[in-house]
């Protein structure tokens, strides 16, 4: 992924029976959920604190991509919540959908407050530098050592296989038979950096199955893996539901049956803010833990994947990152 699992065209079908708990956010939470309620508000100075500042304002400000399914979609012919809180340049709950989003809501909920959602670039994303213009993004980006220099990394939400996508009536077999190919990615992803040799994942060991590879690279995933249905591409690779999205709406492709590699997705919190960070970095990895706990991450993933790609990522430990956030 991103590492992001890559954006990939979009899949409908979400299941009727928990648009209430996936569009509108949490509805079996409460707005009171969890061990995350508003009454655990945090002595600090909304000038100063991150955490503070976010109660303080009412809001969880987060990345949205519109385009990144199952991940991450716009709600077609969704309002804005009544009555928001958020800034007229944000998105509201039910305008956004996708499992990234409704992690995202979830914590929000914990909090006590509302979710939001800005669209950035995903290379401004993981650059950091935000200047406060958002608090937190669920992106599907994985942890990295490289994006560790710019950013917080929290406690993973997923663990995910990255796939070599090619076109159904292609020779190629194994990733070894794509040495030297052409080769599509999302740029700033971490499938780009892995075929560039370059990757680190602190705790993961990491092997090379393609050599010299040529590489394209798209902003988003989703106009790469069109050009590799267009015979544009040898492969593409991105992460193993965005394959899937994008054989289940017809485009003529398979996934080889070997995964590249695989990685877990983080909640990226930027080292730039000009407030403290710690209150809220600690919250987060608390609410992530609850949530691995008692099953409603699984649910998601089950909910938006068809299978679980959860529990491995709850078993991460995050202390060998070393991060000593100030």
């Amino acid at each position: 992924m991103r590492a992001r699992p890559g954006r990939a065209a979009r899949r409908g079908g979400v299941v009727a029976a928990v648009v209430c708990v996936l569009v509108f956010g949490g509805c079996s939470a409460g707005s009171n959920g969890g061990s995350g309620s508003p009454g655990a508000a945090v002595a600090g100075d909304p000038a100063k604190d991150k955490l503070a500042s976010i109660l303080a304002r009412g809001t969880l400000v987060e990345y949205f991509e519109d385009d990144y399914a199952p991940q991450s979609m716009a709600v077609k012919g969704a309002t804005r919540a009544a009555g928001t809180k958020c800034a007229t340049n944000q998105l509201t709950a039910p305008e956004v959908t996708g499992f990234d989003n409704e992690i995202t809501k979830l914590i929000a909920t914990r909090l006590g407050v509302e979710a939001c959602f800005v669209s950035p670039t995903w290379t401004e994303v993981t650059a950091g530098n935000w200047s406060d213009r958002m608090d937190i993004a669920y992106g599907s980006g994985a942890i990295n050592a490289t994006r560790m220099e710019h950013l917080w990394m929290t406690q993973p939400y997923y663990y995910i296989p990255q796939r070599f996508v090619v076109r159904d009536d292609s020779p190629y077999q194994r990733p070894a038979d794509l040495d030297g190919k052409t080769i599509g990615t999302c740029t700033s992803c971490t499938v780009e950096s892995y075929l560039q040799g370059t990757l680190d994942i602190p705790g993961v060991q990491l092997v090379q199955k393609v050599k010299d590879p040529k590489l394209a690279g798209y902003e988003t995933e989703a106009p790469g893996i069109d050009a590799l249905a267009a015979g544009n591409l040898d492969a593409f690779l991105t992460a193993e539901p965005v394959a899937a999205a994008a054989i289940a709406d017809g485009k003529p492709l398979r996934m080889l049956e070997e995964p590249a590699f695989s990685m877990y997705p983080s909640g990226f919190i930027d080292k730039g803010s000009a407030l403290d960070e710690k209150a809220f970095f600690e919250r987060i990895n608390t609410i992530v833990a609850e949530l691995h706990a008692n099953g409603e991450l699984k649910t998601l993933s089950e909910t938006f994947f068809g299978k679980d790609y959860t529990t491995e990522a709850g078993k991460f430990d995050l202390s060998q990152l070393h991060q000593e956030v100030p």
